[in-house]
């Protein structure tokens, strides 16, 4: 009976443990105010913040706006889809006509999204994808280092390219030097590949599918909002993924608040509302200090450590299975220097 005890006190601190953590995540990721600092910090961030609202808000979302309040409305009054209101109570005898109205509506409208949206929708991805790089960047330079005031931006990318430069020192530099940083390159691309296949499959699970989509979806996100500042400030992927799985409560709360904003929505808006407050998560998450508070609740909670979830397990499986055709001794050397 003792030892059930100690295990209920043990298990309650846990729980208790990961949602302090959950919340502070989720604390984290709603501290949009830092964004309109930042922006006034660096004249760049301002641009390019500006300018995904103006593609994805502005021109996407109020593309989708017109289609659904303008061109809809103004194609069922010009191919109406009922018959005018007749005194008699005689049957209609346009029936064939409206057939051949609604068809022809039905195919206006989705010419309109070949034409427009989903070539709208290519480039506002890909643009979009330029833009985030640079916002996490300006956002990186303007925050400073170690939570000082933001440094000059020039003075700031020398010396992140002179610790590049150092950092390159301790890697080989022959060929097999080489294939190594093409196989960690190529690791990391095929491990969110395939755990956003997992994602996507979890989704048509019985029951549960939704609640577990929704979950791993917000650590999809999350981890792509502070992969952004790991690049930028030297994290290596080993060290990235120890920090995701062994704090996966705060984790899970940073990326709540992304995923609610789109789960009431239809595909392409949800995209459209995504695509402008992604920037400002991936700003919060830049001038998020996570390692401090993560810490915070585990010194208030000692001895109760919440162990590490292995949530890249089976896309790390998967991702290994496909660099087991690389040359052996650069696959051999990946795996080194995972597992320090």
């Amino acid at each position: 009976m003792e030892s059930i005890g100690q295990s209920t006190g043990v298990l309650r601190q846990r729980i208790k443990q990961a949602a302090l953590l959950w919340a502070e995540g989720f604390r984290e990721a709603c501290c949009l105010h830092r964004v309109v600092l930042y922006c006034f910090r660096s004249r760049q961030l301002m641009i390019r913040t500006g300018q995904c609202f103006l593609l994805n808000g502005f021109i996407f979302l109020g593309s989708i706006f017109i289609l659904k309040s303008v061109i809809v409305p103004m194609l069922l009054w010009i191919l109406p889809d009922q018959c005018p209101p007749i005194s008699s109570q005689e049957p209609c005898s346009f029936g064939g006509i409206l057939k051949f109205y609604s068809f022809l509506r039905l195919g206006l409208i989705q010419l309109f999204y070949l034409l427009w949206f989903y070539p709208l929708y290519v480039f506002s991805f890909i643009l979009s994808s330029i833009w985030y790089n640079d916002i996490a960047k300006y956002g990186f330079f303007s925050i400073g280092k170690y939570g000082q005031p933001a440094i000059s931006e020039p003075s700031r990318q020398k010396e992140l390219s002179s610790s590049q430069n150092t950092s390159n020192l301790d890697r080989p530099t022959d060929l097999g030097g080489v294939l190594i940083g093409i196989s960690e390159q190529v690791y990391s691309v095929l491990l969110l590949s395939f755990f956003f296949l997992q994602v996507y499959v979890t989704g048509f699970i019985p029951y549960v599918g939704k609640a577990l989509n929704f979950l791993l979806l917000s650590w999809m996100y999350a981890y792509y909002c502070f992969e952004y500042k790991w690049n930028l400030s030297g994290l290596s992927l080993d060290k990235r993924l120890d920090l995701f799985e062994c704090n996966w409560a705060f984790f899970a709360g940073f990326g709540n608040p992304c995923v609610l904003a789109t789960v009431f929505f239809s595909p392409l808006v949800s995209y459209g509302v995504m695509a402008i407050l992604y920037p400002l998560f991936v700003l919060t998450a830049t001038g998020s200090d996570a390692d401090n508070v993560i810490a915070s609740p585990r010194s208030k909670w000692r001895g109760a450590g919440l162990g590490r979830l292995p949530l890249f397990f089976a896309a790390n499986y998967l991702s290994m299975q496909v660099l087991s055709l690389i040359p052996m001794e650069p696959r051999e050397k990946l795996q080194e220097n995972k597992s320090l």
